[in-house]
């Protein structure tokens, strides 16, 4: 669905190149197709092999990098970020990468993910005499790295990283290397590609695909992958490893072109929904999916039923970004602007619509509102993922209870709620059978906290608290 209206928002998508004349170039359009995971803020640094040079501001990326900012940016190597901005963790010196100089050389830090220990490890450097620039948790590992006693670059990195807990995709460039590191459990998507001689490495394999790069593999759990002019060379920095991929990557945020771990996002939404019609059949007329998530489900959920697929929501392309606030007459104004029923489809019809899922409720009904305004003589809600009682701590911007209505209502109150005739969530096995990942435990390798309360890191109290809710 509509992330902005939703409350739902993943909070970043990085990209890196390395060993490419137009690395920038290369960078900007890689961020392009990344945009769908952050789009509050954008930036780039290069390195030339002497001198780290960076572009970043707020907004698109064709926003920040419009006006001659690429011109700026020289070099063979890059790597960039596009962010969402959470509470605590706008303005400009939040956007990344973050860029630090010392005596020593540049360091350029490109973070997916959200650290759960960020905090506890903030007081610690801070009593060390730590002076933080940015409310980012991205910037922890900078100061981690600095306080190191190795030599190399590699080692300093790769020490910090064992005191960190949570989730984390990072690329780490300085003038001379490019460091790539996913935590122990594998919570975000990140993935290496080849571009001729050149190096690539991006949050989804839509990156490579626009940028005609080729998928080489997965980076692993745990896994550090050191890129510079001599090659690439991975070890390990964690061998206690436990994949927990978060599922939502899967059910919503990213791109049905992407592949996640080899499992294509569209073909997995789709079995989601045909998952969805044997838990839940309905007899209806048409069915119809919340643009532009749910399409894949609701595509699923068609075949497996038999009932016809219709476009009976249909998203206004063209209304900019700028309108969205977090006031309720303007979220409702939103969704009018946003999305419109087509009477054509579902006048006189038994509707049912297919989303991926139900944060706050609010959005639900008001469409479901629209689809009875439209014609509609019934309008069944069928959600292809299980109810989210529980807060994400992971880079997700859900990290209270107080945010989700299922964490307080139960299936027919949120029914009642919404004005659906029905109200059906796919249960967690079926959405773990649906994906169909490689067994690895009952999870099959998925993050299901958000569904079942039991999370693949240890939560650390000051996490929780909602004025400490910062994301990187």
């Amino acid at each position: 669905m509509l992330a902005e209206l939703k409350g739902l928002n993943e909070e970043c998508g990085v990209f890196g190149i390395w060993g490419h004349p137009d690395a920038a170039q290369i960078t900007y359009y890689g961020l392009h197709s990344l945009q769908h995971r952050g789009q509050e803020g954008a930036g780039i640094v290069v390195s030339n092999g002497e001198k780290l040079r960076i572009v970043k501001g707020e907004g698109l990326v064709n926003e920040v990098f419009g006006n001659g900012g690429l011109e700026q940016l020289q070099g063979k190597a890059a790597i960039g970020h596009v962010r969402y901005a959470t509470a605590g963790g706008g303005g400009i010196q939040n956007v990344q990468p973050l860029l630090f100089n010392s005596q020593v050389g540049g360091l350029a830090i490109a973070h997916n993910g959200n650290l759960v220990n960020a905090n506890d490890l903030k007081h610690q450097l801070e009593n060390q005499g730590s002076i933080f620039q940015t409310t980012s948790d991205t910037e922890v590992l900078a100061h981690l790295t600095r306080k190191s006693g190795y030599t190399k670059i590699k080692d300093r990195v790769k020490n910090a990283l064992t005191m960190l807990k949570g989730a984390y995709a990072f690329l780490v460039m300085t003038e001379k290397k490019m460091i790539v590191a996913l935590d122990p459990n594998g919570l975000r998507p990140l993935s290496l590609g080849r571009l001729g001689d050149a190096w690539v490495v991006a949050s989804e394999t839509c990156a490579f695909d626009i940028v005609g790069a080729k998928f080489e593999r997965d980076v692993e759990p745990g896994e550090l992958i050191v890129i510079n002019d001599e090659g690439i060379h991975s070890e390990r920095f964690s061998l206690m490893t436990n994949r927990a991929m978060c599922s939502m990557e899967y059910i919503y945020f990213s791109r049905p072109d992407s592949n996640i771990n080899g499992i294509n996002v569209h073909t997995a939404r789709k079995n989601l929904g045909k998952q969805l019609a044997i838990e839940a059949p309905i007899e209806a007329d048409v069915i119809t999916g919340v643009p532009d998530s749910s399409i894949s489900a609701a595509i699923g959920y068609a075949e497996q039923s038999g009932i016809p697929y219709e476009l009976g929501l249909i998203k206004n392309r063209y209304v900019g970004r700028t309108f969205i606030k977090p006031s309720q007459s303007l979220r409702e104004q939103g969704v009018k602007m946003k999305l419109s029923a087509v009477r054509g489809v579902v006048e006189g019809k038994r509707v049912v619509m297919v989303d991926d899922s139900i944060v706050r409720g609010t959005t639900s009904r008001r469409i479901v509102n629209m689809l009875r305004e439209a014609g509609a003589t019934e309008v069944h809600v069928c959600i292809s993922s299980p109810p989210m009682k529980n807060p994400c701590f992971y880079g997700i911007d859900t990290s209270t209870h107080e945010e989700l209505i299922a964490s307080s209502h139960s299936v027919e109150e949120i029914r009642e709620l919404i004005g659906a005739d029905t109200l059906t969530f796919l249960s967690p096995e079926g959405l773990v059978k649906a994906i169909g990942r490689p067994f690895e435990g009952e999870t099959r390798g998925q993050c299901m906290a958000c569904f079942t309360g039991k999370y693949p890191t240890e939560i650390f109290p000051d996490t929780v608290l909602p004025h400490e809710k910062v994301f990187s």
